[in-house]
């Protein structure tokens, strides 16, 4: 079976932050970027997403993704044949978290929003060198075609998403966790927490990588999806 495959992007990201991994792996199995910009919880765009996917599939969630991809996974683990998540972030919001958020979610109100996103990536969180600039671009460009309401809404889902990690340690899907090395924010000893307590996950610190290894390193990122997604199922 040619498993499906179903990206889900993250904070105020579309279908082009995928389109290095859609043109390298579109030829040989169905690739699809399932919008995750309506619904106010977790919970609504995950029972609102199964309802519309194939009834088995792949599953590769950046982010915010990452958080709907746990939640698919909590609510119909047989339907996911195989999951990725990058960047993830797998506990809910403190109340310091969320009080940031609010504050942000003020800011986009008022008509600042790309100056807000810029607070939200931060240098601190791209790998040094050249191609900080154009990636931040890339992200800007994303941000004005979804624009304020799309930001206030995702704001308040992440203020609200439930902590997954009881759900990470039920998972038996073959699972791969990517990180960048320099992510200051979604830090590599996060992800070694994540990957610790899925059963077999396997995780890939991306060197010359930080908070958006899909931007920053498309190759790499690509090569190890295919890894993924190429090696044979074990039979239970």
């Amino acid at each position: 079976m040619i498993e499906p495959l179903v990206l889900l992007p993250g904070l105020m990201c579309d279908a082009r932050l995928f389109q290095a991994q859609i043109t390298a792996m579109s030829n040989d199995r169905a690739v699809t970027v399932a919008p995750i910009t309506g619904g106010e919880r977790i919970e609504e765009i995950a029972s609102g997403l199964l309802d519309q996917l194939p009834h088995r599939f792949a599953l590769c969630g950046f982010g915010l993704g990452g958080s709907i991809a746990l939640e698919i996974v909590r609510r119909a683990p047989e339907r996911v044949t195989r999951l990725c998540l990058i960047t993830a972030e797998v506990q809910a919001d403190t109340p310091q978290i969320a009080a940031v958020r609010e504050e942000l979610i003020i800011g986009a109100q008022a008509g600042r929003l790309d100056d807000v996103m810029r607070r939200v990536i931060g240098s601190d969180m791209l790998a040094p060198g050249p191609q900080r600039i154009p990636i931040l671009d890339d992200v800007l460009q994303m941000v004005g075609a979804l624009g304020p309401d799309v930001f206030v809404r995702q704001m308040r889902i992440l203020q609200r998403r439930p902590d997954q990690q009881g759900t990470l340690r039920r998972i038996k899907t073959p699972t791969v966790i990517m990180c960048g090395a320099h992510d200051a924010e979604d830090t590599v000893r996060k992800h070694t927490f994540v990957a610790d307590l899925i059963p077999d996950a396997v995780l890939h610190v991306i060197d010359g990588a930080g908070h958006f290894p899909i931007l920053e390193a498309p190759n790499t990122v690509t090569e190890t999806l295919l890894d993924w997604i190429q090696t044979p199922l074990r039979l239970t």
